[in-house]
């Protein structure tokens, strides 16, 4: 069974999540993306404290596309410094974490 990781990133309005979710699962970078949103999100950038609604992208890859995701994320994303956030699967259905491995498969092909 392959090594799975949950990505997680946020993006500032539901057109550009579901643009980078569609574009992420279409590249078999990864086996699915989930968004959710708006989340009211506070954070400190540049010295000041802000708060912005942003949608919340969940994706599920394997570790042997993980830095091709993470990079792709980067290229795709409109913020400066993205949320781009990978943990493990520990442990989780047998059959999930194979349709995600046969999803992405090792370099991107079926």
């Amino acid at each position: 069974m392959a090594d799975c990781f949950q990505v997680t990133t946020t993006l500032p309005d539901e057109a550009a999540a579901r643009q980078v979710a569609t574009q992420l699962v279409e590249e078999r970078l990864a086996a699915c993306a989930q968004v959710l949103g708006p989340v009211s999100s506070t954070y400190r950038w540049q010295g000041r404290i802000e708060q912005a609604a942003e949608w919340y992208c969940n994706l599920k890859t394997t570790k042997t596309r993980l830095a091709a995701l993470m990079q792709r994320i980067r290229e795709l994303h409109p913020y400066e410094v993205p949320e781009i956030v990978a943990i493990q699967i520990q442990e989780g259905d047998a059959e999930y974490l194979k349709w995600i491995d046969v999803e992405v498969g090792t370099d991107g092909k079926r």
